[in-house]
């Protein structure tokens, strides 16, 4: 057995690589060491890339269509990789342009058909279906990194780096843009669940695992954060319209079910993401609002028993569930009824959406991975910039036209409410269903040095100055805050740089 590993290993020689065979048990193979480190390869001869990248186990990719790898050190002559890294960032571009399109154009229509399908609020579909669909990119991104532990951390810098474009670069600019009074209760309230996240997430990563009881939890944190805001909109509602009521005791058909005053809305009701989506939000917003007569208000109230009468549990649900009122379908066309079948398939382009949008994440995760290697950067600097970027890029241009459209308490708003979504269920269900796969009590975890906790803390040193400055400044937001959020992200980003490339790093004892 040490005569094979020998001859299998035999053109890599070298001072790194020599010591790392001599520890080879007798029973052990070369595919079981582990130790070996795919970056290693821009160490060796040119002559022996090839055949390294085909037999390192760390090198190979899990999933994906393409091995960018093996088509750098294999299929190309060395004195053109400056054009096969100038192809790999092209394509890396029409990846992430494939994320945006599929999410914007696809994935969301699909899920808001389907949460009309199921009849759920406007409040209860915009946190669950309609967030989802807003942070695809980022949650599929994450559930494909952590399928792999040697990419998780990529996830990690991708889904902080995120949080801290979004919640400085981004929150800044649109102070900087439209200066405005943020709402008050929807920030606060976004802003601690989004710290208690980042907290959990700090725990996993100083402990080094993520047990299936912590991904349950983070899931169940998520569900929270659900019930939270429907209950905080359903109390704002409710308080709002007996306020109204008791200032106008004559006028109660004034009132409708409408969502709230859009200015204090929470910050999915009106987010529907992607490219345009700041236009569709404008056009809605500008339509006036006509109180409906009070005998249309309930168009169904024709069809109801006289007699009252007690459903099962299964009816209920049955009822609730089924898209179709049979009294309708009955009286219209057959054109409208083969509209309406037409949408149901609103599943189906669900599940086909997705399953762009998971390979096309899978191909830029892979593709990261790689570039990592040829430039010998880690997973968790590439996640917080080229992936971190790429995802967040259609976000920040929607949120960036609704504050010129005159809608920043809005934009605001979806800069702390959006990204808890793509953190709770990125990682909590990346986590889930890698101990699924793997059939293993827990997820191990290696950050990658310093950077990672650079990364975490610059995160929540940037939710603790917002939730302290932002109630100083009686949540008047000005551009010079607006300014003072950009410098801390150029900041960070110098002082992550600087840590990656090791001139900042911990002094050994």
């Amino acid at each position: 057995m040490v005569e094979t590993v020998s001859g299998a290993r035999g053109p890599f020689t070298g001072a790194h690589i020599g010591p790392q065979f001599s520890a080879l048990g007798v029973n052990q193979t070369p595919t079981e060491d582990v130790s070996i480190q795919c970056r290693d390869v821009c160490g060796l001869n040119i002559s022996d890339r090839c055949d390294f990248v085909r037999t390192t186990p760390d090198c190979r990719s899990q999933g994906g269509y393409l091995n960018y790898l093996e088509g750098i050190f294999c299929h190309f002559p060395p004195n053109l990789l400056p054009l096969v890294i100038t192809l790999y960032a092209f394509w890396l571009l029409y990846l992430f342009l494939i994320l945006g399109v599929t999410a914007a154009k696809f994935f969301c229509p699909n899920l808001s058909a389907i949460s009309t399908v199921l009849k759920l609020s406007h409040n209860v579909a915009g946190v669950t279906f309609l967030a989802f669909g807003n942070g695809a990119p980022d949650i599929f991104s994450a559930l494909v990194a952590f399928s792999d532990p040697r990419t998780a951390s990529l996830a990690f810098g991708a889904l902080f780096g995120a949080g801290v474009l979004v919640t400085t670069a981004v929150a800044g600019g649109i102070a900087i843009l439209r200066p405005f009074t943020a709402a008050s209760r929807p920030f606060l309230r976004d802003v601690v669940f989004y710290m208690v996240a980042v907290f959990l997430a700090f725990t996993a990563l100083y402990f080094g695992r993520v047990t299936l009881a912590w991904a349950l939890a983070y899931l169940g944190l998520y569900v929270f954060y659900v019930v939270t805001v429907v209950l905080c909109t359903w109390i704002y509602r409710w308080q709002r319209r007996a306020s109204l009521v008791y200032s106008m005791p004559g006028t109660p058909e004034m009132l409708s079910d409408s969502e709230e005053d859009p200015v204090s809305s929470n910050s999915y009701d009106y987010r529907l993401g992607g490219p345009g989506g700041a236009e569709r939000v404008s056009w809605r917003l500008s339509q006036p609002r006509i109180p409906a007569p009070p005998h249309l208000v309930h168009p169904g109230e024709e069809y109801r028993p006289l007699l009252f009468y007690q459903e099962t549990t299964v009816q209920i649900l049955a009822r609730a569930l089924n898209p179709l009122d049979y009294r309708k379908w009955r009286s219209k066309s057959v054109y409208w009824r083969a509209l309406k079948v037409f949408k149901l398939f609103a599943f189906l382009g669900f599940l086909t959406s997705a399953l762009w949008i998971n390979a096309a994440a899978t191909e830029v995760v892979n593709i990261l991975r790689s570039l990592g290697v040829v430039f010998r950067l880690s997973n968790t600097v590439l996640g917080l910039t080229l992936l971190a970027w790429g995802n967040s890029i259609g976000d920040a241009f929607s949120d960036f036209t609704l504050a010129r459209q005159g809608y920043p308490r809005m934009a605001f708003s979806a800069c702390f409410g959006g990204i808890i979504l793509n953190l709770l269920v990125g990682v909590g269900l990346g986590c889930l269903l890698q101990i699924s796969r793997s059939h293993a009590a827990e997820v191990k975890l290696e950050p990658d040095g310093l950077l990672v906790w650079v990364l975490a803390g610059a995160l929540g040193l940037s939710l603790v100055c917002s939730l302290v400055s932002v109630p100083l400044q009686c949540f008047r937001l000005n551009k010079v805050y607006g300014f003072c959020l950009l410098l801390f992200y150029v900041n960070f980003l110098v002082v992550a740089l600087l840590t990656e490339f090791g001139v900042i790093h911990l002094r050994s004892a």
